[in-house]
């Protein structure tokens, strides 16, 4: 082998070496968060029902909390898609649409022949979906919208300029009409949660429709990864109209993301559990909590707060996560957290009522990826009534969960043991 040879095989290798430690480095960084990090437990002060709390949560978390809203609850596939397609036929001037997923299947042609349908009678229809959540769906749905006028951009695909990125995305789920109703909640756009939830091939969720001031903060938030995206930004009446007062309930929306303040969700539910006085009810599709979150309900336990968690039992989508899960739940049920798994299908709910005055909705799970990790979207309302019947939805599905205590804890299997600290390394990515 001549000089030539040697020195080009030579180089070869320097420029694989380099190339390959350059990905490892990409790829490293998608494991990182931003570097605001909270790292102790604020002291418990003031009541959730305190004006102080309520000042702080709408100056700490950055939208103000607006009066004048009206918030209805909607559960399960039977009433969330009806309600939501009826909104999108009754669009006027613009739709947006945000969602992490959107599967192929009956949902998901119902949801593109609506929107289709508005574009082409000439309504500004502009549709997110991730990259990723969107990969069970057929190029002819987007087709589809593309040639009737929507306008569809998937968020972050995979490409060699954004390894540093691809693990972070956008799990939220928003629709504003018109700028004038909006939608949040748990459901995305797949068959799996069509129905009532009434078998495992039928979820159970809740999605919330929201009329009144705090739907521009929706629609903000829509505007914040559509920025990201395109370099363009929504203004105007048709995306920004004068909203009156439509009922009673102040509510604000707030945000997440990685690069722009990834510890306000984790802030928001540590002010909110750290104000509770007397009660706690979490529905929690992905419950793997961190140790401040852990310490924060430990803390009630001991002010008597009492807690009570519900989460998915053998229905669920990710064994991973619920062996995570689980190998936290010792010293919570020592304590005497209540811990419930819900029996009959798959729980996707993710709504959080304190003290009968807070109900916190969106697409937020109560993990560490929804924390550091992902784009996400909680609408707070601070409203007695609207707290009541909240209350009385979570009544509902713990009815149908199967207490979990302290003893089947320590009886759990080795080998279920075992695979929680195997697990236990990727509890940020679960």
């Amino acid at each position: 082998m001549g000089i030539g040879q040697v020195l080009r095989k030579r180089w070869k290798i320097v420029l694989g070496s380099a190339a390959a430690a350059i990905v490892a480095m990409l790829l490293a960084r998608n494991f990182s968060t931003s570097e605001k990090a909270l790292i102790s437990l604020m002291p418990h002060t003031h009541a959730v029902a305190d004006a102080q709390f309520k000042r702080e949560m709408g100056v700490l978390l950055g939208p103000a909390i607006l009066p004048g809203n009206k918030v209805t609850a909607l559960q399960d596939g039977d009433e969330i898609f009806p309600d939501m397609l009826a909104a999108i036929a009754s669009a006027q001037r613009s739709i947006t649409f945000e969602t992490y997923i959107y599967w192929s299947g009956a949902v998901g042609q119902q949801f593109a022949d609506a929107l289709t349908e508005r574009a082409r009678a000439g309504v500004s229809v502009l549709v997110t979906v991730d990259w990723l959540g969107s990969v069970k769906m057929d190029d002819a749905l987007v087709d589809q919208m593309c040639a009737g006028g929507v306008r569809v951009e998937k968020y972050r695909p995979l490409n060699w300029y954004n390894l540093d990125r691809v693990n972070k995305r956008t799990h939220r789920k928003l629709l504003v009409i018109d700028g004038r109703i909006g939608y949040t909640g748990g459901v995305g756009i797949a068959d799996q949660w069509s129905g009532k939830g009434q078998d495992p091939d039928h979820w159970r969720d809740s999605h919330f429709r929201i009329e009144g001031p705090a739907v521009a903060q929706l629609q903000a938030a829509f505007n914040d990864n559509w920025i990201k995206m395109t370099g363009t930004t929504l203004t105007g009446e048709a995306f920004f109209p004068t909203l009156p007062a439509a009922g009673d309930s102040p509510a604000h929306l707030f945000l997440a993301s990685p690069e722009g303040g990834s510890e306000s969700m984790h802030l928001m539910y540590l002010m909110a559990i750290t104000a509770a006085t007397g009660s706690i009810d979490l529905e929690a599709s992905y419950f793997v909590p961190d140790e401040l979150l852990i310490h924060a309900l430990l803390q009630a336990r001991r002010r008597g707060v009492k807690i009570r968690i519900l989460v998915p039992g053998e229905h669920i989508d990710s064994d991973t996560v619920r062996l995570s899960s689980r190998a936290d739940w010792g010293p919570l049920l020592a304590a005497g957290v209540q811990i419930a798994e819900y029996q009959p299908t798959m729980l996707h709910v993710k709504m959080l009522v304190i003290d009968n005055e807070l109900v916190s909705v969106g697409s937020t799970n109560f993990d560490v990826r929804s924390f550091r990790l992902n784009d996400e979207a909680s609408l707070n309302i601070y409203d007695h009534d609207f707290a009541a019947q909240m209350t009385a939805v979570f009544e509902r599905d713990w009815s149908h969960g199967k207490v979990y205590d302290l003893a089947m804890w320590e009886r759990r299997p080795l080998r279920e043991k075992f695979m929680e600290t195997v697990v236990a390394p990727l509890k940020s990515q679960l």
